[in-house]
């Protein structure tokens, strides 16, 4: 039997008994990756799209109809979603031209007059209305379903929602109070004539209240909803993870918190429209549920105020983050020094090793708090597979044959790290090495671009790609995302891609971004080079009629592997921003290597100019 044909068949029992506003029975139910507050990684117990299609990637939607069942996921997946889907499951390439939309094929697919289920709650206002315009072009219609199918089939097996106790984030890491913030926020609120803002998202609340959680693998946040007015600020929460310091912690910053239960939102939200008589500010990336709950005439839908103050770092957080990477550097070097002579030598290693070798060096680093992500370690044919995780069942040595890739980060207390390079400890192909080549010409290109202050990061995806481009290649991902202090690896609402960001608010000062271009070759090999850089002012003769000029600086600390580039494929200006670089790494590193001349001399190798 399929793996997962147990479980459909029991869903299309529940679709045909769920009861709707327009009687029983839906056609179809769409099953995404977000959990209530729309975050990009779940928990456990809000991997239900994972549950129902057995593919276990980050992003993907998920249609069950009663005769078809599909996923629709992105360039980053489609070789992950092929190995793990089984025979009863339908992969739709997402990005492509000819793709249709969720709601385009459903109101193709289905007959006319036809209810298509959502769990209000896991469904983004803005994602459910895209579908719903679809299918109300084909006269079907999308209904909330209270209670979640999912969860229904999956039953006493459902792992437990976790209740991890908090962290407070000292003042020292924050650089700002949450009295600070607040008033901040407030003043955004007075603009726009709102007297309440509705947080959902996780990394927002855990920034503005300067607290950090577990509740998330990698990501330091926890679960809570927040609403904040001109004379309050309500907190809710499972009050039994609160620290033992909490108060003291909200005394230092200047506060008084409401506290209310976790499931109480609902009512909150809806005690709180009766009582405001201006705008109630709320994001349309959150859920369904709670934009619904606000009257359309009470709404003004927005991307939070806290999104951008977040996005844009303080002068502490700017300092964290740069500190955090040169010690992220050492343990790169480190790995990477190890990792080249062990392969030397014959000894066996692996992804997993290496992967579990390189947290080993982190882990000794001060303020180190555990990983950002699952380290991508990927030898070969699996790093073609662009979010790979290592596995038993797929483990690769590796060797002096083939590419490695290795995609990794830590979580410090003063900033979050997020870094790929590519090595071969053999001899690479040529083709391998022309391919190594544009990728870091178009990262090289990326990474001293100059633009206008606000410029959408959409604007500049192309300059990252066309060293590819000129020879008929791509890679399929986004060239760039906001990466959170102490807090989730990706980070909007700005990024650099080739889709439009509907809430970018354009690059500005102090924000940070990764500069991560790539190639893969499917079944062979991967190739990806990726720096976090901050965007700081740019020198100029002029200043773009006073608009601002903006660069990116480069505070990712480790080599770039030249033996992999072919040099006349590099312009004089790329070969000198490829040795200023070295030159930086050496001279920021190696005081910090005195001590391990095993590591220092594999530093000065790495760096010497071309």
């Amino acid at each position: 039997m399929k793996a997962t044909t147990e479980k459909l068949a029991k869903l299309r029992e529940l679709m045909q008994s769920a009861t709707t506003p327009e009687g029983t029975g839906i056609s179809a139910y769409v099953v995404p990756s977000d959990d209530a507050h729309q975050s990009e990684y779940q928990c456990a117990h809000d991997e239900r799209r994972a549950f129902i299609s057995g593919f276990t990637g980050s992003a993907g939607t998920a249609v069950i109809t009663n005769d078809n069942a599909l996923l629709w996921t992105d360039g980053r997946y489609y070789q992950q979603a092929e190995n793990e889907l089984d025979a009863n499951w339908t992969l739709v390439k997402d990005g492509l031209a000819a793709t249709p939309s969720i709601g385009t094929w459903l109101g193709k697919n289905l007959p006319k007059g036809s209810a298509v289920g959502v769990d209000p709650r896991l469904f983004s206002f803005r994602a459910a209305k895209t579908i719903e315009k679809d299918l109300n072009a084909s006269d079907c219609t999308l209904v909330g379903i209270e209670e979640n199918l999912i969860d229904q089939v999956w039953g006493d097996d459902q792992p437990p929602r976790p209740s991890n106790t908090l962290i407070t984030l000292d003042l020292n890491f924050a650089g700002e109070t949450i009295a600070e913030k607040w008033e901040r926020t407030r003043e955004q609120m007075k603009q726009q004539n709102s007297n309440a803002l509705i947080v959902s998202a996780l990394d927002e609340i855990a920034w503005f209240l300067n607290m950090r959680g577990s509740d998330i693998a990698y990501n330091p946040v926890f679960f809570a909803f927040m609403i904040v007015t001109h004379d309050d600020i309500v907190l809710y929460i499972d009050s039994s993870k609160l620290p033992a310091n909490f108060e003291h912690h909200l005394q230092q910053n200047g506060v008084k918190i409401s506290i209310c239960p976790y499931e109480s939102i609902g009512d909150g939200v809806r005690q709180m429209t009766c009582d405001v008589n201006d705008k109630v500010w709320i994001s349309p990336t959150s859920s369904l549920y709670l934009n619904c709950l606000v009257p359309k005439s009470a709404r003004h839908q927005d991307i939070t105020p806290i999104a951008l103050f977040k996005a844009i770092k303080n002068d502490r957080e700017v300092e964290g983050f740069v500190n955090s990477h040169i010690r992220d550097g050492v343990a790169l070097c480190q790995y990477f020094a190890w990792l080249e002579a062990a392969v030397e030598r014959g000894e066996a290693v692996d992804e997993i090793s290496g992967a579990d070798k390189l947290e080993e060096f982190r882990q000794t680093k001060d303020n180190y708090m555990g990983l950002s992500f699952t380290t991508i370690s990927s030898s070969g044919p699996n790093g073609s597979v662009i979010h790979y995780h290592p596995a038993q069942e797929t483990n690769r040595p590796i060797n002096d044959q083939e590419v490695y890739l290795c995609d990794s980060g830590a979580q410090y207390l003063d900033g979050t790290t997020d870094v790929t390079r590519t090595f071969h400890f053999g001899t690479p192909t040529e083709f391998q090495k022309e391919t190594y080549t544009r990728v870091l010409k178009g990262q090289l290109t990326f990474g001293s671009t100059v633009f206008p202050t606000k410029t959408k990061g959409q604007v500049l995806d192309v300059l990252a790609r066309k060293s590819l481009w000129d020879i008929g290649l791509d890679y399929g991902h986004g060239t760039g995302h906001g990466i959170g202090h102490f807090l989730n690896v990706h980070e909007g609402p700005m990024g650099v891609g080739f889709r439009p960001m509907p809430d970018d608010p354009g690059l500005q000062q102090n924000m940070f971004i990764s500069n991560e271009p790539g190639f893969y070759k499917d079944g062979e090999f991967g190739i990806r080079i990726e720096d976090i850089v901050q965007i700081v002012p740019a020198q100029l003769n002029h200043n773009f009629s006073n608009r601002g000029a903006l660069t990116f600086k480069t505070i990712t600390m480790c080599p770039k592997q030249t033996k992999m580039v072919i040099k006349e494929l590099l312009t004089e200006i790329e070969v000198k921003l490829l040795n200023d670089y070295h030159k930086l790494v050496w001279d920021t590193l190696s005081p910090l290597l005195s001590d391990d001349p095993f590591t220092l001399e594999w530093l000065k190798k790495e760096t010497n100019a071309i």
